[in-house]
């Protein structure tokens, strides 16, 4: 009895598998509804995720979903947009609500392993800092022992943000906001000495505030902080296709392939460029993928390489102007490197 039992209970584990899997195919739900659902930042975050008043959407997460799109439909437009607090966007991504978390999120073994997602690619690689109005008179964050800092809950940065005080034996006074609006809201009022977030936000919210040039971001930075897009786990046809969207934007990069001569290089000699755009008779990269035979020729038309989408939403093309540093090419310094597509 306890052999028919123990036989049971494994066959009904067995089953309980073989229907969880067959419940994760986002791509086919992704295209019986005919878009994609993406939760990027609800907070207008420039040079990432942000709305402009004709309600369009840019950034360098917005271009991640438009690129999975292309990939997908072969029309960058098939995307439509949540946006998403920090508190929110996990609950979001969990119930099914979005198919794509792209809101400036950073890999982390806990997101990884306790919350039923899966990371790999990283969009761009980024770490916590401080923000001061420059009237302080404080030119390091060592110098801010004693301070009121704004923080926002819920993120990597508050806890962050602890452990460098405590590390440097430095007292704080946290001032902690649900929303990232708040958190804007009650630095520019002056409710707080500094500011903390991902350095490249800082450079964002800088843009918000009354007068811009008043404020400035701290040489320090505390963390690691690689951001990048989350899918559920369990799903690795979807997980496949998102962060192969993002390698194909670097790969393209690698090659010098760009939106405006994506058309030129398919006649390339080239036997690895003809391979990615498509160009060999016998490839089945695509067909692996679950995507059209020219995946990677959609993403490139509709949002460029890796370097076009990074100049045209924070680098020196846009009002962040952020130096490329560690989301360079690793040929040129940087982090940013596409596995062989092959």
């Amino acid at each position: 009895m306890a052999k028919k039992i123990v036989t049971a209970l494994v066959g009904a584990a067995v089953l309980g598998l073989g229907a969880t899997a067959a419940q994760a195919d986002t791509l086919g739900d992704v295209k019986a509804k005919g878009f994609v659902q993406c939760g990027v930042n609800g907070s207008n975050l420039a040079g990432f995720g942000a709305q402009d008043s004709a309600g369009n959407w840019a950034g360098l997460d917005v271009d991640l979903c438009k690129a999975v799109a292309a990939a997908v439909f072969g029309d960058a437009t098939k995307v439509k947009y949540t946006p998403l607090s920090a508190k929110d966007r996990f609950p979001a991504l969990q119930s099914g609500e979005i198919d794509i978390l792209a809101r400036n999120t950073t890999w982390s073994v806990s997101r990884d392993s306790q919350l039923g997602f899966d990371f790999r690619a990283v969009n761009y690689y980024d770490g916590q800092g401080f923000m001061v109005k420059k009237e302080l008179g404080v030119k390091s964050a060592l110098e801010l022992s004693g301070a009121s800092v704004c923080v926002q809950s819920g993120t990597t940065t508050e806890l962050n943000l602890a452990d460098y005080f405590r590390a440097n034996n430095m007292d704080f006074k946290p001032v902690v906001f649900e929303a990232q609006d708040e958190a804007d809201a009650a630095y520019n009022a002056g409710r707080c000495d500094a500011y903390t977030t991902d350095a490249s936000g800082l450079y964002s919210i800088r843009l918000k505030m009354a007068n811009p040039d008043d404020h400035m971001v701290l040489p320090e930075i505390i963390s690691k902080e690689p951001l990048g897009p989350a899918v559920r786990q369990n799903d690795s046809k979807w997980f496949d296709i998102v962060t192969w969207s993002h390698y194909a934007m670097v790969a393209a990069e690698e090659f010098g392939i760009t939106t405006a001569n994506v058309e030129e290089m398919k006649k390339s000699a080239n036997p690895d460029i003809k391979r990615f755009l498509g160009e060999e008779a016998d490839s089945t990269i695509g067909a692996d993928l679950g995507l059209p035979k020219d995946w990677a020729v959609q993403i490139i038309k509709a949002v460029g390489n890796y370097g076009e989408s990074f100049e045209r939403n924070v680098g020196e093309g846009s009002p962040l102007k952020i130096a490329r540093g560690l989301n360079g090419l690793w040929t040129k310094g940087g982090l940013q490197y596409a596995p062989p597509i092959r």
